[in-house]
This record gives C-alpha cells, structure tokens and sequence, in this order.
C-alpha cells in the first residue's frame, strides 16, 4: 500500500489523466444531466416496443434532407419556445436526435429541466443511424 501511496504522489499527473479519462468514459455513456446515449439499435426496440417519440432538433433544411419516420421536428434553438408541443407525450420514452449527438444532449437537457424523465440521446445522431442502413424519409 505504502508503495501505491509513493507511486501516486510521484506520478500525480498519470493519476490525474486516469480520472479525467474514466469522467469521460461515463459522460459518454450516461450522457449529460442523466440522459442516456443509445445506439440506433436500441433507438429503434425503444420505437417499436416502448412507443418512444422520436424528436429531431436538427435545422429545417437538415430535416429535409432525411429524417427517421413520425419523428417530430423542433429544431433546437426554438425548443423553449415550443416545448408545449411536447408535453402529451411526457409519458412515453423520448429519443433525441441531432445530426452527431451535441445538439441532442442540449436539448435534453433543456427537457430535463421541463420535466421529461425517460430522455434518451441517440449516440451519433442521424449520421449513425445512416450507418446503420436504418430507413429515412426525404421531404
């Protein structure tokens, strides 16, 4: 133990680098103020088997260009203005998506605080879901 001890107050800075990776490592998985990330595997059980609503914060024309099917579309710098539009649906899941997942934590975190609780960010947003040859709709 004495030599752990020594080893730490020595190598200070690996230490430190061990913790900043491991807060990391659970951001990423448990995302920001308690959000859940998933991967669009488990977006799409949560669609079918929970009766989750999908809600895309991306810009109207990204929206355009592709979005998952019956999500809603609220882009993210006019969620406070609307979130009314939202409140029917508090007691379903709620899948977030942006086009890589930052705009989604934001959101979700403005969601939070109107108080949703089952809010979950799709990890790698839109682009992951292409990815994943999961089907869009255009228009």
């Amino acid at each position: 133990m004495e030599q752990l001890l020594t080893f730490a107050a020595q190598q200070w800075y690996l230490l430190l680098a061990l913790v900043v990776i491991i807060a990391m490592l659970v951001h990423s998985f448990v995302g920001a103020a308690g959000v859940k990330n998933i991967p669009p595997g488990e977006a799409v059980i949560l669609i079918n088997r929970q009766n989750a609503v999908v809600l895309d914060v991306r810009t109207d024309d990204e929206f355009k260009q592709g979005h998952i099917i019956n999500s809603l579309h609220i882009p993210v710098g006019l969620l406070a203005s609307r979130i009314k539009e939202l409140e029917q649906h508090k007691s379903h899941p709620l899948v977030v998506i942006c086009r890589t997942g930052q705009r989604s934590t934001q959101a979700c975190s403005m969601l939070r605080k109107h108080g949703f609780e089952s809010l979950y960010g799709l990890s790698g947003g839109i682009v992951a879901w292409q990815s994943a040859n999961l089907p869009l709709a255009k228009g």
